[in-house]
């Protein structure tokens, strides 16, 4: 910034914004004065697209989900371990015994086995697979749902534009973006926005005063510093009391489904996560992310992997028929991801290895093609047929949302970037 700021300022600022938030919503914002600066568009997109899905549930398998005793299996290859291979509700399609329940509704998937990434590492993988981008010096790029926002708008006027549900998320947000377009991060889907209304002992017409105040004695030092790291402290406030106030509040409140329902969809916070992704949707939040770690199995998979898979099963399952019976699996993309695959060879430790030359993917919903596999492998060791980079999965993603994957934004370092980097869509994906 180039005017002078007084020491004292901005921590004593920073504090006292923060730490409403935190009192107001209960959760976490991730960093909100990193990269604020006002992105510039250019020009028009070119792309014209028709949209097939109008939100997105992200399900990321944090720490590697192995392809092979999942959804890219190779019935009858040395690599497959002791993972056997089932038939689904889509012809030809076959994925791992483990997962009956997601197998029934296979009808409505698309499988990409030729999916391949230039990371091999959980950080680097991870953002890469979130943002199209590897990391680079001080830019921080901003992820799907981010664009999504900042492209066509919040889906819900006083709900958050998008909602992270993973406990210790390393997400990298909206990056460069303004604040307003953070994602709201949700450690325990359970406890939803805890300490999100007002104290019993202070009235709406108190509340109301207070803030009218703080808004008050802040305008002189807003006007003195225009800038959008100060401005950002101001939507923190706007965003807070909007959550408050607004009646879909009950969206994040769990307790209202049926006890049924939390047990069709399991008792774990990826099985909550799921069900609180299902509510979210509902009620007009366009971009919700469960996070599920755990994949990172380099010893003795085969005595871990039962209960993982059975947790993803149970969840997934549960989700898809969900949307599906309520009507919103059509306009729902479903994404399953993860930062690369393991590897088709079992280590000495009984375990699989780290493996980004060749993992598996999946989409449901959305209006992709119903039990599709897209691209081969061999023994799921090299693509061999149709290679999917992680920037054309993201572009493929944003294609179905009908997002302008030729508009160039600026960062404030004035360097410019696109959706998914020079990743392409792939048609093919969609009926």
């Amino acid at each position: 910034m180039n005017p002078i700021r007084y020491p004292a300022d901005e921590p004593t600022r920073r504090d006292f914004v923060l730490g409403l938030a935190k009192s107001c919503l209960g959760v976490s914002m991730l960093p909100i004065l990193q990269g604020t600066a006002q992105a510039l568009f250019d020009g028009s997109s070119k792309l014209k697209q028709v949209p097939t899905a109008r939100n997105v549930i992200y399900l990321y398998m944090a720490g590697g989900m192995t392809h092979l005793d999942t959804f890219g299996c190779v019935p009858g290859a040395d690599t497959m371990g002791e993972t056997q291979a089932i038939p689904t509700s889509a012809e030809g399609v076959l994925i791992g015994s483990g997962l009956p329940t997601v197998a029934k509704l296979m009808h409505h998937g698309t499988v990409i086995n030729s999916m391949t990434s230039t990371q091999g590492a959980h950080e680097q993988g991870n953002y890469f697979q979130h943002t199209s981008y590897t990391q680079r010096g001080g830019t921080r790029h901003p992820s799907l749902g981010a664009w999504l926002q900042k492209f066509q708008g919040k889906g819900h006027p006083d709900l958050p534009g998008s909602v992270v549900i993973s406990e210790g998320s390393k997400h990298p947000g909206a990056g460069f973006f303004e604040a307003s377009f953070q994602p709201l991060v949700i450690n325990d889907p359970s406890a939803g926005l805890q300490n999100s209304r007002r104290l019993a002992n202070l009235t709406e017409q108190d509340l109301d005063y207070r803030l009218g105040l703080s808004a008050r004695l802040n305008a002189g030092f807003e006007k003195t510093y225009p800038q959008s790291g100060v401005r950002a402290y101001a939507d923190v406030y706007q965003a807070a009391v909007r959550v408050m106030k607004s009646a879909d509040l009950k969206a994040f409140d769990l307790s209202e489904e049926p006890a049924e329902q939390h047990q069709r969809y399991g008792q774990s916070k990826f099985g909550q996560g799921c069900l609180l992704a299902r509510r979210l949707i509902e009620h007009g939040v366009r971009f919700v992310e469960v996070g599920n770690g755990g994949w990172d199995m380099h010893q003795e998979i085969y005595s871990r992997l039962p209960e993982k898979i059975a947790d993803l099963d149970q969840a997934l399952g549960a989700l898809l028929a969900d949307l599906e019976a309520r009507g919103l699996l059509q306009e729902t993309l479903v994404v399953l991801t993860t930062e690369f695959g393991r590897t088709p060879k079992i280590n000495p430790n009984a375990g699989r290895d780290h493996y980004p030359k060749a993992f598996t993917c999946v989409l449901w919903g959305g209006g992709v093609k119903g039990g599709y596999v897209h691209g081969k492998t061999d023994q799921g060791i090299e693509v061999t047929e149709a290679k999917m980079s992680v920037p054309d999965f993201n572009a493929s993603i944003a294609y179905a949302l009908g997002l302008p994957l030729d508009q160039v934004l600026f960062s404030p370092n004035k360097r410019p970037f696109t959706l998914a980097d020079k990743g392409q869509p792939v048609p093919e994906l969609f009926a």
